[in-house]
């Protein structure tokens, strides 16, 4: 098929969400579809391999890379939906898979082909975190999240819990589907658990949704029995309080730097509606981790990973020692972790599946549209 993938976010940027697009744009593109990628005027780096990129105008000095609610935003959304509109014309593009809410309007807008609704979060859930949003996010969240999925002719979840909640939203149950994320073990090589006292390891943005400051309550509980700890934030922005160390992370091949060494990996979000990509990466890379339980979606617990109440920082602190503690458990939990992203995450299978899915989106478009044009020449002739 021929795939439009449309995303309103710089591209590329080491961040979860455009790791997830790039990963489900060569999944696709390996499994013998043609891919276009679709995104606004600007990005931070390369490393797409190969992918063909479409993007819109660009305002002269942007270059914000940061999520979440902006005031040039609406601009550069309408710049894509031209963009998008383009693109389905001169490469005869089947169906368009539009990531996250704003890829989803700007797909909805352009009116031109059948859309697959590629949900990476829920509105009600995240909006909230960002600054000006507390009370109002919530309600304005809520309207997105009952108004617009549903208007997709399928919907993907990462996880049946956004399913859940997106159908007692609205959405047709017929038309949401659970797929999980893809990753590979073969992206990373790491090294064996050492006898050395391991670093607390954190990847990824520091936006308020990600819950990091609640890891230096954490990591000054952990240097209460180990001193000499370190915590590392692999990322592109600044320590947002003492005692943290900046790794930067501009690049996916930072981060497979940093994750081939001995770690252990924190995750404290608890934000419930996404998908951490960060979590598949560290499991991919055979570390041992550690999240709050809200946002651990892929883990296992005592099995892949350790999983904790959210916010509980005695808890947290304690399972963080007894993986720094103990080099064989690291190994143990690295390893099952590694072999589950083997068998559940394969990007073949997560390419099949999408397959199926825009094929049902295809045959609900060719229904749904002549459907429509019925019901408008009745409204007409009466």
């Amino acid at each position: 098929m021929r795939v439009a993938i449309v995303s309103a976010c710089p591209f590329p940027v080491p961040q979860g969400s455009q790791v997830f697009l790039k990963d489900t744009a060569q999944a696709l593109r390996d499994d013998g579809h043609e891919v276009h990628l679709v995104v606004y005027g600007y990005g931070d780096g390369t490393g797409f391999e190969g992918l063909r990129v479409h993007r819109s105008w660009r305002l002269p000095g942007a270059r914000r890379t940061k999520a979440g609610p902006s005031w040039t935003k609406p601009l550069y959304d309408l710049a894509l939906v031209g963009t998008l509109r383009r693109v389905v014309r001169e490469h005869r593009i089947d169906v368009i898979q539009a990531h996250n809410y704003e890829g989803l309007l700007v797909a909805l807008a352009a009116r031109v082909r059948p859309v697959v609704y590629q949900a990476h979060n829920a509105m009600a859930d995240e909006l909230p975190h960002y600054a000006g949003f507390a009370w109002a996010g919530r309600h304005l969240g809520a309207w997105l999240d009952r108004t617009f999925p549903r208007r997709a002719s399928q919907i993907v979840a990462p996880h049946a819990g956004l399913a859940e909640y997106l159908i007692a939203n609205g959405s047709a149950p017929g038309k949401v589907s659970v797929v999980a994320p893809p990753a590979m073990t073969e992206w990373f090589d790491p090294e064996p658990p050492g006898a050395a006292l391991p670093p607390m390891v954190y990847t990824g943005n520091l936006d308020a949704y990600q819950n990091v400051a609640f890891l230096e309550h954490v990591l000054a509980r952990v240097r209460r029995d180990a001193p000499e700890t370190r915590l590392i934030l692999a990322t592109r922005d600044r320590a947002p309080f003492g005692g943290a160390e900046v790794l930067p992370a501009t690049d996916f091949e930072s981060l497979r730097t940093l994750l081939a060494r001995d770690a252990v990996v924190v995750c404290p979000r608890v934000s419930w509606s996404g998908y951490p990509i960060k979590l598949l990466n560290a499991m991919a890379a055979g570390k041992a981790i550690v999240a709050c339980r809200s946002a651990s979606h892929p883990l296992e617990h005592e099995r892949t990973g350790l999983i904790v109440d959210d916010n509980d920082e005695g808890g947290f602190a304690e399972a963080v020692l007894r993986l720094m503690c103990d080099s064989d458990e690291r190994r143990r939990l690295g390893d099952a972790a590694r072999e589950a992203v083997r068998l559940h995450h394969s990007p073949a299978n997560f390419a099949d599946a999408l397959e199926r899915i825009f094929d049902r989106a295809v045959q609900y478009h060719a229904v749904a549209r002549p459907a429509a044009s019925a019901r408008v020449h009745t409204a007409d002739a009466g």
